[in-house]
């Protein structure tokens, strides 16, 4: 009898040990959040002025992703193929939402502010380009000093339907200042600046 309730005070201690090293843990802090800035960082963007176009184009949405980036993890590179979420560093918005926004932000900058839309279409207003882009990888480079960009996009006029879309592609790489996530989101931010300098010049007209 005096075993068993030794072995069970014994029990009982590890049992209160662990609950106290548990209580005593300090919970891991809340994630930091990220979000794409509405203008790119610094004058890394120049000076850039709309430059009046002939065409009044729409930017079809969703901006199509790969399954990969469809989350709120800010990715990084993890041996020679693989991504790994940057521990405590998410993204405050998910990339489908900020993707088509910073898109046609970027675009009305470069081409006018009354030439680019997204649905809805004001009434009165007559679209000559479709525009629809997606992304095939949108992620940083191995050792974390750049991010690199792959997208394709096709310009469409819905007014010929017989006519083919106009299909391009780009590798766009963006240089970081540094491996923190600061920097990496910074990066980002300016890889899309570049596509739509990119998708911009696309247009056949002027």
């Amino acid at each position: 009898m005096n075993v068993f309730f030794h072995h069970r005070r014994g029990g009982i201690a590890w049992l209160l040990g662990l609950a106290l090293i548990a209580g005593c843990a300090s919970p891991p802090p809340p994630p930091r959040l990220y979000r794409l800035p509405s203008s790119v960082a610094g004058s890394a963007a120049g000076d850039a002025a709309a430059v009046p176009s002939s065409e009044t184009w729409q930017l079809l949405t969703p901006v199509a992703l790969p399954d990969y980036l469809d989350r709120d993890a800010l990715l990084v590179p993890e041996g020679s193929t693989g991504l790994q979420p940057l521990e405590g560093h998410r993204w405050a918005e998910p990339l489908r939402d900020a993707l088509p926004r910073i898109l046609r932000q970027d675009l009305a900058r470069l081409l006018g502010a009354d030439r680019v839309w997204a649905a809805p279409v004001p009434a009165g207003v007559t679209i000559t380009r479709q525009l629809r882009v997606e992304l095939l990888a949108f992620e940083a480079s191995a050792d974390r000093r750049a991010v690199q960009l792959r997208a394709r996009w096709s310009l469409l006029d819905p007014r010929a339907a017989a006519t083919a879309p106009l299909v391009e592609q780009a590798d766009i790489s963006a240089t970081s200042a540094g491996p923190d996530a600061d920097s990496l989101v910074a990066a980002h931010r300016l890889a899309l600046w570049r596509l739509a300098e990119r998708i911009s010049r696309a247009s056949p007209t002027r």
